[in-house]
């Protein structure tokens, strides 16, 4: 009499190896790019869960909807499924906060966020005020004027100048000669010196050499000297300092917040 056949387990291994081999011989080069589109950001569906605790009314219509008006730009998958991002999520949040807390139209908040991307920041969940310019903050490569101001810290000797800012005695000679770099009445060199001297290294590296750096020097006296011309009528005028601070380092800090902006506007022309 004959038995019928016995079925036995396979082994863990067995099916791993099964379906690895299962998928890996099912999953097209498109798939796999589905799969990698996945991984980089979240469903529709998931974006729901994330927000309904929120906003209870949300729908999937609703999210569809604010896409089609522009308020949301999801990625799509291969596939063509939506993949949002945590910004996406982040602007849902605050499109949803503004209808709800605030009553804005649509077109209300599509102007806010036009300007939260033109990098205006935007206003609390709790507030009803529109975007703002970005509060002004101390620019932290402009020197305070208590810093342009205060007395000579340092008192170096040539050798100690140029060992401090790595500069050969041919570059220190030539920085010299252009009056770039003037000790003081004992032949030493003040902390402004060790700046200037460490920036013409630097510059050095890039084929500038201390002929070229005339114009900073140049540029630098007449500053100085308008600030001057500025600032000592009008003490005059005033009766004498006001208070502690020094007017012409005041006036020469904003003299140089101002040359920065100009750089690094000119730097984004070209």
């Amino acid at each position: 009499m004959s038995t019928a056949p016995q079925w036995t387990r396979p082994s863990c291994a067995t099916v791993t190896k099964c379906r690895s081999a299962s998928t890996a011989s099912s999953t097209t080069p498109a798939d796999g790019a589905a799969v990698a589109a996945r991984r980089r950001g979240l469903s529709i569906g998931l974006v729901l869960e994330r927000l309904q605790g929120e906003f209870p009314d949300l729908t999937i219509s609703k999210l569809r909807f604010l896409e089609t008006e522009g308020l949301v730009a999801p990625e799509r998958a291969p596939s063509g499924y939506r993949l949002y991002t945590e910004e996406d999520v982040r602007r849902l949040r605050y499109v949803l906060t503004a209808q709800r807390d605030r009553f804005w139209p649509l077109k209300v908040i599509r102007d806010a966020l036009d300007a939260m991307d033109r990098g205006l920041t935007p206003a609390t969940d709790t507030s009803g005020e529109r975007p703002a310019v970005p509060t002004a903050a101390a620019d932290p490569d402009v020197p305070a004027a208590a810093t342009l101001a205060a007395p000579p810290s340092l008192r170096l000797t040539e050798a100690e100048l140029m060992g401090a800012a790595a500069l050969d005695e041919a570059m220190f000679q030539a920085l010299r000669g252009f009056h770039l770099l003037r000790p003081d009445a004992t032949g030493h060199y003040d902390d402004a010196a060790l700046g200037v001297a460490r920036a013409a290294a630097a510059l050095a590296a890039y084929g500038v050499e201390a002929r070229h750096l005339r114009p900073f020097r140049t540029a630098a006296e007449r500053e100085v000297g308008l600030v001057q011309q500025i600032v000592v009528p009008a003490l005059a005028s005033a009766g004498g300092r006001a208070s502690g601070a020094d007017p012409t380092a005041e006036v020469l800090h904003h003299c140089l917040a101002l040359h920065a902006a100009l750089v690094r506007a000119e730097l984004r022309r070209g």
